[in-house]
């Protein structure tokens, strides 16, 4: 491309909201960004027709004209990647808004660069040996004051080749060189396109769990690391609690929650939760170890449509250093949204319920970004993908639910009756799936919890039983059933609200192990099997349904979130005073 000096600029000739359109400018290339107008908003290059180009601007357009300047700066739309992410607020374009004044302006989009990153002094300790030959992804040294996680510096992707010279432990500035690799300079910061996926080894294709925290997730509908999920729930339905749930409890090393046109006071409410929050890893407040990309529903649209690519750039580069990360975007409808303010701006042919022909392959971007990966510098690591869908009125034949479930491998369906009932996570046993639940389950018995699977496929088939009886005893009562089949009601009862409902605001319940999810499970199955046995011997439904089953129902309240023994243990009292009706 020819130097910035020597190309002439463009003058705006059309402003749509958004959607400007420029001509004059020379040499210009699809995603460079443009500044247009005396205040240097910035815009991308979305098309090119002749010496005409469409642009979407991503600040607030009032004010621009025809006739304004439209220069190009040869950029692509990047986020600056070193220490001092971790903690942090940034905008959807990666811009910091911890730093930010009360009132956000255009002038603000002269640097997409953080200052924080870059003015900020930073203890670099080398680790790697100069005179020796390094590759892609090696690492260099560690910042320690970065966050609660190791930062590592790495080698950038297509660098390689004898390491000649290596900053000793000293106080350096993000755009300070650290390292010189076969003549080439290694600065401590580095920008990264968000339209483009960081470069890694190879994809691998075994299954390994995320755990999450949440009982309903982790034993019905598991999701793996690297894999992608969607949450879609009407209004109310408890999306953004089990959102923020996952991302204080979930074991990933790093979390970036993409706040993407909700409501501000909802983002307030995750960076309060966050920064209260205490780490169990480090003894730390959670929000040392994420990173919040916040563009709220009264910020610019287009850097909404941008946020959630900034959002996944930023786990890439925490992927690379080794780490396991989970990227949640709450909601992709707002982005859509916006694709299809812009279409509609633009003139586009619209699909279904107006939004543009390219919904399907613009998700498909975005989900297919994620994955469980061998990076360049050899290590596993992986990006986990949750994205939130809010389909107006709840329904869930609007496209971005559907087409958000082509690329899935987890549906995690929120019903709106079970949210009503008080029932949370209200996350549906009917409409959910976890296409990666077989290679879950092999994955469990080969680490020692071998009836992982088949316990799953019984608490699958007995919420199936039970709701299919509590609809037939609606028509002829309870009471009319075979007295089998009223256990299997009790025990679907006892599993909603003994397994499967979550209490987000009792110490106990926010958070559950792996070991107690279990533990309550087979409780629930173990009282079943012993009430069936009971019926055989004579024993009467209405006698059995007499039981107190508190001590059940109240286990995942009163026994510590990892202490699967107390749960257990009452198992074992319970079942005793069992074995003593007549």
């Amino acid at each position: 491309m020819e130097s910035l000096a020597a190309r002439q600029d463009g003058r705006v000739v059309r402003v749509s909201g958004p959607l400007v359109e420029v001509e004059g400018v020379e040499g210009l290339s699809m995603l460079e960004l443009i500044t247009v107008g005396p205040q240097r908003i910035i815009a991308e290059t979305v098309a090119i027709v002749g010496n005409k180009a469409t642009l979407q601007a991503y600040e607030y357009t009032g004010g621009l004209k025809a006739g304004d300047v439209a220069a190009a700066t040869g950029d692509e739309l990047s986020g600056l990647m070193g220490p001092g992410l971790l903690g942090q607020v940034f905008d959807g374009l990666m811009r910091p808004l911890s730093s930010a004044p009360m009132w956000l302006t255009p002038e603000r989009s002269g640097s997409l660069a953080d200052p924080v990153v870059l003015a900020r002094e930073w203890t670099f300790n080398p680790t790697a040996v100069a005179g020796t030959n390094v590759s892609p992804g090696d690492i260099l040294g560690t910042v320690p004051e970065s966050g609660s996680v190791e930062h590592r510096v790495l080698v950038p992707a297509g660098v390689f080749g004898e390491l000649s010279w290596l900053a000793q432990e000293s106080r350096v500035r993000g755009v300070d060189p650290i390292a010189v690799v076969a003549g080439t300079s290694v600065t401590l910061a580095e920008p990264s396109p968000i339209r483009r996926a960081r470069p890694f080894r190879s994809r691998n294709t075994d299954a390994v769990p995320l755990h999450t925290g949440q009982r309903v997730l982790d034993l019905m509908f598991p999701v793996a690391r690297g894999a992608a999920a969607t949450v879609p729930g009407g209004f109310g339905t408890g999306k953004t609690m089990m959102l923020q749930q996952i991302a204080k409890w979930s074991d990933a090393d790093v979390i970036v929650y993409v706040g993407c046109g909700e409501r501000g006071n909802e983002m307030a409410d995750v960076l309060a939760g966050l920064s209260q929050l205490e780490d169990a890893r480090t003894g730390g407040k959670l929000i040392d170890r994420t990173v919040i990309i916040a563009n709220t529903s009264n910020m610019p649209m287009m850097a909404r449509e941008a946020s959630i690519f900034t959002g996944i750039t930023v786990a890439e580069y925490y992927r690379d250093m080794g780490y396991d990360v989970v990227v949640i975007a709450d909601s992709t409808s707002r982005w859509a949204e916006a694709l299809r303010e812009f279409a509609n701006r633009n003139g586009d042919l619209p699909a279904e319920e107006g939004y543009p022909a390219n919904l399907s392959s613009e998700l498909a971007s975005f989900y297919e970004r994620a994955g469980r990966v061998t990076t360049l510098g050899g290590q596993t690591a992986s990006v986990t993908v949750i994205g939130a869908v809010s389909p107006p009125g709840g329904d869930m034949t609007e496209p971005v639910t559907t087409d958000s479930q082509r690329f899935v491998r987890s549906l995690w369906m929120l019903d709106r009756d079970l949210a009503y009932s008080r029932h949370y996570p209200a996350v549906s046993w009917t409409g959910s799936f976890a296409r990666d639940a077989e290679e879950l389950g092999a994955w469990h018995a080969a680490n020692g919890r071998p009836d992982w699977a088949a316990r799953r496929e019984r608490a699958i088939a007995l919420l199936a039983e039970s709701d299919r009886l509590a609809e037939l005893a609606e028509i002829i009562g309870s009471s009319s059933l075979p007295a089998q089949e009223r256990v299997l009601l009790l025990g679907g009862r006892l599993l909603r609200d003994g397994v499967l409902m979550q209490n987000a605001l009792n110490a106990n319940d926010a958070f559950c192990s792996t070991g107690k999810a279990a533990a309550l499970l087979d409780l629930v199955l173990d009282v079943v099997d012993a009430c069936q046995r009971l019926i055989e011997r004579g024993v009467s439904a209405t006698t059995i349904e007499q039981v107190d089953l508190g001590p059940v129902l109240r286990a995942r309240e009163e026994c510590g979130p990892a202490d699967a023994a107390a749960v257990r243990a009452r198992g074992v009292e319970f079942l005793m005073e069992l074995e003593t009706l007549k």
